[in-house]
């Protein structure tokens, strides 16, 4: 009678792991999942911002063309692209500081790049050049390019930080410290939710 009910306790037990080994599985599955899309939209988003880096050289080439134009205002270009050669190989969605940095390093360039347009607006005989025009084109999609995959990667990494905090995701990544870390967003620039001042008085 004894080992009946010793023979009893074991399946239970045996039953219970076996149903936890499944669930497990098909949690750590779908935790896979949902990290390899973060992964690929981030692809997307270092894909859209290589384009914008590849298109600046061509951009400064085109205007240096402009004998007198403003030397500071190309250097400060020049340089801030060469910020993001050196920030971008190191970025990871997975680290906040070094997505800040990421971001840092492109909000820099998306700045110098306005400056430049700025500065442009005083040379009509730059804004003629049909090189100048189709490369302006360019920069426009994808500078919208870009907003739009960074949103879709905010999208995805929410979904991705709720589902490991959910449980039981949360209880089998904390019990075995499977390798699921929550990933940082993008953020605002500070101000942008702020329409920018238009003076045509000047």
């Amino acid at each position: 009678m004894k080992s009946m009910g010793c023979l009893a306790v074991v399946g239970v037990v045996v039953l219970i792991a076996i149903v936890a080994a499944i669930s497990g599985a098909g949690v750590y599955n779908g935790l896979v999942v949902a990290q390899q899309e973060v992964n690929a939209q981030w692809a997307q988003v270092e894909s859209v911002y290589q384009r914008r880096a590849d298109l600046v050289p061509n951009l400064v080439a085109t205007v240096k063309g402009a004998g007198n134009f403003e030397r500071d205002t190309l250097t400060q270009v020049v340089e801030a692209r060469a910020r993001v050669g050196q920030v971008a190989p190191q970025a990871n969605p997975g680290n906040a500081e070094s997505l800040q940095r990421f971001q840092a390093a492109q909000d820099n360039l998306t700045s110098a790049l306005s400056r430049l347009m700025v500065v442009v607006e005083r040379y009509p005989d730059i804004k003629s050049v049909a090189a100048y025009r189709d490369l302006m084109t360019e920069l426009e999609g994808t500078e919208n390019r870009i907003a739009v995959e960074r949103r879709r990667f905010n999208e995805v990494a929410q979904s991705y930080n709720t589902r490991i905090q959910r449980v039981p995701a949360a209880w089998f990544i904390g019990l075995l410290h499977w390798p699921f870390q929550p990933k940082a967003y993008f953020q605002g620039q500070p101000g942008s939710d702020t329409a920018p001042k238009v003076d045509f008085g000047k």
